[in-house]
């Protein structure tokens, strides 16, 4: 696995690991926490050292698994966690990036993970309640103290990133991005571009659909937040069929799998995007590092990066009051 550097001089994997799905959001876990240890260490081994977490993934839970898998391995990987939720009764309960939250999430993320600092921390959604001045102040100062070392913004728009980014350095923008998930390419990416700050598409593989095995019929466990995403409905799945067998025909052709491709599609972007798939499987985790060996050509990606324009993308990504949360 080659090595990318986001902004302020991170080097990480060119591909990532997000966590949250050992813990949430996909309905019932295949497997125990044991084999989600496992599946976090044979990414290691892999050479995916660049793991993604947050508080409000369980919540709590997901740090803790993470924390207690790298614990032997620490000084191989860069981990990222998120705060700017207030979280009561085991849930989401709107946010919250007063600095004396950040402060207390710093603190409460370094035990669960057993990490003496936190290599990236982002604010999970801007809050605007909060200046974005005072929340790049506030991180600045754990930076100093040595309890982070790198400043992160998820899901924000290019005006705000531009004014944390004035008060102090932001590494690296964390945002959904894919080929049916196009929303970053406008104005995020060019001002990541100007500012020297990388991105980290979250959701590479459009939660599944991307690699082909998500059908028209598919329907999802209780648990599984694409019940409640419109993208995922029965006439919307139906209608984005063609985006995904237009990827598997390209995929058969280079002897690699739809999700490669659509991973190796976003890692021709940009030297400075890294991708940061899920998995709870280790195949698909093998499957997922094979992406950084598929390369695309000049008309390949001419003809990937028109693709969700020239067949069309039916349904919001979220529902609507998750898309109110994006692109402040």
């Amino acid at each position: 696995m080659h090595i990318r550097t986001l902004g302020q001089g991170l080097r990480v994997s060119a591909l990532g690991l997000g966590c949250m799905g050992m813990s949430q959001s996909y309905g019932p876990n295949p497997g125990t926490r044991d084999d989600m240890i496992g599946v976090i260490r044979s990414a290691v081994e892999a050479g995916v050292t660049f793991l993604d977490t947050a508080e409000v993934y369980g919540p709590y839970v997901n740090e803790e698994l993470v924390g207690q898998a790298i614990g032997p391995i620490r000084d191989q990987v860069q981990v990222a966690t998120k705060f700017g939720w207030d979280i009561a009764g085991g849930k989401a309960a709107g946010l919250n990036s007063r600095p004396e939250q950040i402060r207390a999430v710093a603190e409460a993320s370094l035990r669960r993970l057993g990490v003496e600092a936190i290599d990236l921390f982002y604010q999970h959604r801007v809050d605007p309640e909060v200046p974005i001045e005072d929340v790049a102040g506030t991180v600045g100062e754990l930076v100093k103290a040595g309890k982070v070392r790198h400043f992160g913004l998820s899901e924000v728009g290019a005006a705000t990133l531009r004014r944390a980014h004035a008060v102090y350095p932001v590494t690296a923008v964390q945002s959904e991005y894919s080929l049916w998930t196009r929303d970053p390419e406008p104005h995020v990416l060019p001002a990541c571009a100007e500012l020297g700050i990388g991105f980290v598409p979250f959701s590479p593989l459009g939660k599944g659909f991307l690699t082909g095995s998500v059908n028209a019929q598919a329907t999802f466990a209780e648990g599984d937040i694409r019940a409640g995403i419109p993208r995922f409905d029965a006439d919307n799945l139906a209608a984005n069929q063609a985006l995904v067998e237009h990827l598997r025909e390209l995929a058969a052709a280079k002897q690699a799998s739809p999700g490669q491709l659509a991973l190796a599609w976003l890692l021709a972007q940009q030297p400075w995007i890294v991708p940061i798939p899920g998995t709870r499987r280790l195949s698909r985790l093998h499957e997922n590092a094979g992406a950084a060996t598929v390369g695309l050509s000049a008309d390949e990606r001419a003809d990937l990066d028109a693709l969700a324009a020239r067949v069309g993308v039916s349904g919001d990504r979220y529902g609507h009051a998750h898309m109110r949360l994006v692109g402040r």
